[in-house]
């Protein structure tokens, strides 16, 4: 089956009477998790300049996960506007120097 976020793949298992005992779904959204974090990365690489985060940045970094799920709150069941967001900004040596949380 297709769906905008990509492939829906299906296992079921049932006993004799065709009764379901296991159900196992995987979403699209499994199958994009390298190429999103991958251009969340990029996002936030161009758009956090100093250490200054905005909402309106986070935001526009969110936008980035967003073309490949355009309803991520409907894959981790939250509501419309309290997307769970956290963004760790790292120096040259990868250190976080600050951690950013939105809706955590």
């Amino acid at each position: 089956m297709e769906a905008p976020r990509g492939t829906l793949t299906h296992h079921y298992a049932t006993d004799e009477r065709g009764i379901l005992t296991s159900v196992n779904l995987v979403v699209g959204t499994t199958n994009n998790y390298a190429p999103m974090a991958m251009s969340i990365k990029k996002a936030a690489q161009s758009l956090i300049h100093k250490g200054q985060v905005t909402d309106g940045l986070l935001n526009r970094v969110e936008m980035a996960f967003r073309l490949y799920d355009p309803c991520f709150g409907c894959a981790t069941h939250s509501l419309p506007g309290e997307m769970p967001l956290q963004v760790a900004i790292r120096n040259s040596d990868g250190e976080v120097i600050e951690l950013l949380k939105q809706n955590c």
